[in-house]
């Protein structure tokens, strides 16, 4: 017997190459004035040209937005929205500067519109994470989910092929987390069964022809599904694990989601079967773990955690770090077992149960 429920998160979505220039028409519309633009150290001319874009309605840029939302950056962040009188923010970038605004919002209650230049897909979902003392603190809340996300996938074209792989993999962590779990609604199902199959398809191509428009708008197209349906789905073990590593011991976000999901998957596979065969078959292979794995080496990206500054020192403490609360798992989570599962992460081996 048929049993669900279902809550749709308030999206506000414009998607295609070339809608960043609707950009000040959108504004308009929403009545904002004074908005603060958010970017990278590294995506400072994006955001400058953002600034030039919006003319008179841009407050000002503030290009500082790290990785994994520090609480000092938030604050930082936060004291420009208060000189500037800003009404809103415009975060361009990945996840760095869409958590800066989902922080921001969260905070202050700013308004927010994003722009993804990456596969982060965090911008569809009302998870916000800011990192203090050595811990990253995460929660969900609706005010956090951008008034409005506007996709370009013209703006992914810069990316280049060592950051766009990792970067999907991150993307398709969302989507194959929620399949793989077993526990998630037949709505976000579809969803983040067509997130699995457009990145499969595209991300090669992507590697393999960098400049390849209609890979990369089938690649943004389904990271924004696959954050959709982390929107509205769970989070277990495998978020759990990222966040201890990018909270406690700063490592990059995205390779981190890349090298841990495809032995997250091998966890749960036992306890979540047919889910984890609707995963597989998404991706056009027999097993879901090992589809994964081989695809994160096909597209260059790291599949070790050894590869990204993780000391082998470092498993026991983020074992017992990740284990200290409950998780939401399918299968049952312990400490040993988590342990082995980060040591197989840590060698780079073919992902299996432990």
């Amino acid at each position: 017997m048929i049993s669900f429920s279902y809550k749709a998160l308030p999206w506000n979505i414009l998607f295609g190459a070339g809608s960043l220039q609707r950009l000040p028409e959108e504004l308009n519309k929403l009545g904002f004035t004074r908005a603060l633009v958010l970017a990278t150290p590294e995506q400072v001319t994006q955001g400058q040209d953002l600034v030039n874009l919006l003319g008179a309605r841009a407050a000002g840029l503030f290009d500082q937005a790290v990785m994994h939302v520090p609480a000092e950056t938030v604050a930082l962040a936060a004291k420009e929205v208060a000189r500037l009188n800003a009404d809103c923010s415009v975060s361009i970038g990945g996840g760095s500067t869409t958590g800066l605004g989902k922080a921001l919002a969260l905070k202050l209650d700013l308004p927010n519109i994003a722009i993804p230049t990456s596969y982060a897909g965090s911008e569809m979902t009302n998870i916000w994470g800011i990192t203090e003392n050595g811990r990253k603190v995460t929660g969900r809340d609706d005010r956090v989910v951008p008034t409005l996300t506007l996709y370009d996938p013209e703006l992914t074209m810069t990316m280049p092929p060592q950051f766009a792989g990792p970067s999907g993999l991150n993307a398709m962590a969302q989507a194959a987390v929620n399949i793989a779990s077993g526990d998630i609604n037949p709505i976000v199902t579809v969803m983040a069964v067509e997130a699995v199959r457009a990145l499969s398809n595209s991300l090669p191509k992507v590697i393999s022809d960098p400049g390849n428009i209609d890979a990369r708008t089938e690649a943004l197209y389904g990271a924004s599904l696959a954050g959709g349906s982390l929107g509205m789905g769970t989070t277990g073990l495998h978020h759990r694990l990222c966040h201890t590593f990018g909270g406690t011991f700063n490592t990059p976000h995205a390779e981190t989601h890349t090298i841990l999901l495809p032995h997250c998957v091998a966890y749960n596979a036992a306890a979540t079967e047919e889910a984890t065969r609707r995963l597989a078959d998404a991706m056009g292979v027999e097993n879901a773990a090992i589809g994964i794995f081989n695809l994160a080496k096909a597209v260059g990206a790291p599949t070790a955690l050894r590869d990204i500054g993780v000391q082998e020192a470092d498993l026991d403490k983020a074992a017992k770090i990740a284990t200290e609360t409950p998780v939401n798992s399918p299968e049952p989570v312990t400490m040993e077992r988590v342990r082995n599962l980060l040591q197989n992460a840590y060698e780079g081996i073919e992902p299996r149960p432990v």
